[in-house]
């Protein structure tokens, strides 16, 4: 609990922060790209919390992150290009020419005049942590843009055969909070009503099948258990699978499937673009001959349950324009209101 002696007003911003369905956790990491996504030397504008970010690799292919707006004149520095400066590679911006190492520190302004003096390694552009681990590069966003802090955690690592070029990748942006659209994804349900294909029958009586968690970093997990037997899809794999379900903040889910030796990973990731657009990407590995063969399958499914999730997003978008206040019960909501608690506590830990 905050101490009594916290001001008025600083109640009031923590409120404001960590109330659902407004603002977002900083100070941990968030899924930025694939790795193939990023080419050497190629400039990309990615736009994560409502903060423009130049994301790429540099010409030797180390992955880097800054704030993508000259402090020049605003251009954006993605517009640009990359080039050698000796043997550091920078970025030039396309409307002056201005340069910046992948730190964020300026290294030249053109338009300087012999006579003119002005240290130019002063002006600087907001750089971000980034880390490249098993295929994925996470992105490490702080809550005081003026005094950027060490990460005080890792990205998580992922169980299972990751890492490579995935089977199947499937992106969507929602419309909605990420708040929202986590609570709608991990909610278990809606299936019976939302999902219906011939391959995959939400059935209602799943509603009442009781199912382990336990607390993990940052998180909580489903802990292995058989999965439902509603889906036709696990089946072809063959064998008895076993499947792990953990849920990790900010916005991370995974599925870890084993089918004897052979093992399945579905990753998926939330990301907020702004306040009102959320981007889901959903990834999946396997070293199981079966599922390469029935990728289409899964594909298909992924699209599928993407596009409906999405559908009610903006179903409910009808209602929560309104404002409404939202009623939380116990039993299909209770990993929900886990999320909410989660959050508050990293809320509270980053302030």
């Amino acid at each position: 609990m905050p101490d009594q002696t916290t001001t008025s007003a600083s109640r009031a911003e923590k409120t404001e922060r960590v109330v659902f369905g407004q603002g977002f956790l900083k100070d941990c990491w968030w899924f930025a790209a694939l790795s193939g996504d990023l080419k050497p030397g190629k400039l990309q504008r990615f736009v994560f919390l409502g903060e423009p970010v130049l994301l790429g690799r540099d010409l030797d292919g180390k992955v880097y992150g800054i704030r993508d707006i000259c402090p020049h004149r605003a251009a954006p520095l993605s517009a640009g290009q990359m080039v050698r400066d000796g043997s550091a590679c920078v970025v030039q911006c396309p409307y002056h020419g201005w340069t910046f190492n992948t730190e964020g520190t300026c290294t030249s302004v053109p338009s300087l005049t012999p006579d003119q003096e002005m240290d130019v390694n002063r002006i600087k552009v907001r750089n971000y942590t980034v880390r490249e681990q098993q295929g994925i590069v996470w992105i490490y966003i702080t809550a005081d843009a003026r005094r950027p802090t060490e990460p005080d955690h890792e990205p998580p690592v992922l169980p299972g055969v990751v890492g490579g070029n995935p089977i199947i990748v499937e992106t969507m942006d929602f419309d909605s909070h990420i708040d929202h659209a986590v609570v709608g994804l991990m909610d278990p349900a809606h299936g019976p009503y939302v999902h219906q294909q011939w391959w995959w029958r939400s059935a209602k009586s799943q509603l009442s099948k009781i199912k382990q968690f336990e607390p993990r970093e940052h998180g909580f997990a489903m802990v292995r258990h058989a999965p439902s037997k509603n889906s036709r899809a696990y089946k072809i794999l063959g064998g008895a699978p076993a499947t792990e379900i953990t849920f990790r903040l900010p916005g991370v889910r995974y599925e870890h499937i084993e089918v004897g030796p052979k093992q399945v990973l579905g990753l998926t990731c939330l990301t907020p673009i702004d306040d009102k657009t959320t981007r889901i990407t959903q990834i999946f590995w396997s070293d199981h001959g079966l599922f390469r063969f029935i990728s289409p399958l899964f594909r298909l499914g992924a699209k599928a349950f993407l596009k409906q999730d999405g559908d009610m997003v903006n179903l409910q978008n009808e209602g929560l324009k309104y404002d409404p206040s939202l009623l939380w019960i116990d039993d299909a909501d209770t990993q929900a209101k886990w999320y909410q608690q989660l959050k508050k506590g990293m809320d509270v830990r980053t302030q």
